[in-house]
């Protein structure tokens, strides 16, 4: 036991040596520039801050930032076309789940300004709807440069509950490329699913001649 704390004290002592070596060698590096190279260095970085701006400024002019409801079919394809990222969700007004979705992609949208939010009635949209094969209500469709990368379809990939966070959608998101996440693709947020949540069925619905399962709540008794 003692061979083995040995050991570690070393690799930690390593560990520390080679951090302070880094912070050291960029403390040289800065001491070592003059004011010409400071003034550059502030420049360069101001000039990315212009230009992180500027993006920014156009994202929002093109409805990035706010969660937005679009009215038809056609609507989706101009909100589409002029977005690289662009995260649909298809819902039904009577789907209770869909209510759940809408509250976390109006976070996201304010959060991840670089792609586009919308949502769009299933019922104004049969034409699409079958095209991009949605069946289950809610699904999410995650576009990049005009093409659907990926869905999400009900809550499967969120833990099979009503109570997912915000950051789990987020992070089913970020596997799609279709956010900028910071956060790490091969570990999805830690969930708790609470006692007492309700099961899940699937129930039927048509839509103008057209059959939806629904990713609802049990009401059962």
């Amino acid at each position: 036991m003692a061979n083995q704390m040995d050991i570690l004290a070393k690799v930690l002592e390593e560990s520390a040596r080679i951090v302070e070596e880094k912070v050291d060698a960029e403390l040289s590096k800065l001491n070592e520039m003059d004011e010409d190279d400071l003034e550059r260095l502030k420049e360069k970085r101001l000039e990315a801050l212009k230009k992180a701006q500027k993006q920014k400024q156009e994202w929002l002019s093109k409805g990035h930032g706010e969660y937005r409801e679009i009215a038809s079919e056609k609507d989706f394809f101009g909100e589409v076309k002029e977005s690289k990222n662009v995260v649909c969700h298809f819902y039904r007004s009577s789907t209770f789940r869909c209510q759940i979705i809408d509250k976390h992609l109006t976070i996201l949208a304010k959060k991840h300004v670089e792609t586009k939010f919308i949502k769009l009635n299933v019922e104004k949209a049969p034409f699409l709807s079958e095209k991009l094969r949605v069946k289950i209500i809610p699904t999410l469709a995650l576009l990049i440069d005009g093409k659907t990368k990926d869905y999400v379809v009900g809550f499967a990939d969120l833990g099979n509950t009503d109570e997912f966070s915000t950051e789990m959608l987020e992070w089913r998101l970020g596997c799609a490329d279709v956010i900028n996440y910071s956060g790490n693709i091969l570990e999805p947020p830690t969930m708790t699913q609470k006692s007492g949540t309700k099961i899940t069925k699937v129930e039927k619905k048509t839509i103008r001649g057209r059959t939806y399962d629904s990713d609802s709540d049990s009401e059962d008794d």
